[in-house]
């Protein structure tokens, strides 16, 4: 990557004007019920103030439209910010204006300052120019830390680089470099397990992804309709009737560029959606006319744990079965355990995957857990993300 980056600028006495992903969940209390995106900016929080600089923050929170909602103020992340960086975080009522301004001009060197949610203004989602200009006039450079927004051209992501040196924060930069040798440079043999329930939400991943892996794993709702391309009766099952026709392109073309495609051998089925319904494990072939599969089967968990442990290089993407239920998440638990315990390196994005590894406690044996659930995506698309490709080169 040929970007500027955090370290590359003199930082001391300057205004930094930082796009972190504070995007957190929230519960009825408005209480932050997991603060993984917080502690993900803070290397890149702790390395300007520790340098002397003025930490300007500002993030979006939920889905405001452009307009002010109170429950979606940013009071809890800075105090949780607070909590994490062990110092004072200042907070203004605005992201623009003069309440922002006088914040601003009221800081000390190494302070740290939240601007209020960027989505409360309908401009910033617009990539409106004057409210571009209007945040970058706070600050002397701009850094893009929010891997997480780095798939959408907003204001605070894309339109201030216009106005300012811009340079990428460390996790954005982690992001980029160990997600981009996975793909221009990794150790094979490279594996890549993408689930969830539609093949149409990631076939340009999984067309992107067929030119560079050795072997590809497909589970979840998807892999059903894979399993109708090679004429399976699938009883009641979740299949995309009209992109069947591209399963079977997909399962052609990996076979003419030698990528090994594993596709589920058995799946547990069951004769409702939902988590207390009768369920058993049959043969892929075998799926009974008024039953669904929602989950893979033993031996394909197996075959697909296997197929892990002999990997060097790892991408997942989805999971393996609906996971929210926790008689269906067998398959989900099988891959995410396998992946914790192969000496590969391992990255893993997307909300869902990320859950998972959560949920069974292994996510500190994963090598990289992306924080960008679209982004990621596109990263694995190969697309170009705006707000990368916005920020200033390197001479």
């Amino acid at each position: 990557m040929n970007k500027l980056t955090v370290s590359d600028l003199d930082v001391a006495g300057k205004k930094v004007l930082v796009r972190v992903d504070f995007n957190v969940p929230l519960n009825e209390s408005k209480e932050i019920t997991d603060d993984t995106r917080i502690r993900a900016a803070l290397p890149t929080i702790k390395h300007l103030a520790d340098n002397g600089a003025k930490v300007i923050l500002m993030s979006h929170l939920g889905r405001p439209k452009g307009k002010v909602v109170e429950d979606l103020r940013l009071d809890p992340v800075a105090k949780r910010l607070a909590d994490l960086l062990g110092l004072e975080v200042l907070k203004a009522d605005d992201c623009i204006g003069s309440d922002a301004k006088e914040a601003v001009e009221k800081m000390e060197t190494g302070q740290v300052l939240i601007l209020e949610n960027t989505r409360f203004n309908p401009e910033e989602e617009k990539n409106d120019p004057q409210f571009s200009k209007e945040l970058a006039g706070l600050a002397d450079y701009y850094v893009n830390d929010a891997f997480g927004a780095a798939h959408r051209a907003h204001a605070s992501t894309a339109g201030v680089t216009e106005y300012l040196t811009s340079a990428c924060g460390l996790l954005m930069e982690k992001e980029i470099s160990i997600m981009g040798k996975a793909l221009s440079n990794p150790e094979r043999p490279f594996v890549a397990i993408i689930g969830g329930a539609k093949v149409s939400d990631k076939i340009s991943v999984i067309e992107n992804l067929l030119g560079k892996v050795d072997t590809l794993i497909i589970g979840g709702g998807m892999a059903n309709t894979f399993l109708k391309a090679k004429d399976y009766q699938l009883g009641k099952s979740l299949v995309e009737a009209d992109k069947v026709e591209l399963a079977m392109s997909l399962i052609n073309k990996a076979e003419t560029q030698g990528v090994k495609l594993m596709l589920p051998t058995d799946l547990v089925v069951a004769k409702e959606f939902k988590a207390d319904s009768e369920h058993k494990n049959v043969e892929a072939t075998q799926v009974p006319e008024e039953w669904m599969a929602l989950d893979i089967g033993v031996e394909t968990a197996q075959a697909y744990a296997n197929a892990v442990s002999q990997a060097k290089t790892v991408v997942w993407n989805g999971p393996m079965g609906v996971f929210e239920m926790d008689v269906f998440a067998k398959g989900t638990e099988s891959v995410a355990k396998a992946l914790a315990e192969s000496k590969a390196t391992s990255i893993v994005g997307g909300g869902d995957s990320v859950a998972a590894v959560e949920k069974m406690g292994v996510a500190e044996q994963i090598s990289h857990i992306s924080t960008g659930g679209g982004a990621s995506l596109e990263f694995l698309e190969g697309k170009v993300l705006p707000g990368v490709d916005a920020l200033t080169d390197k001479e």
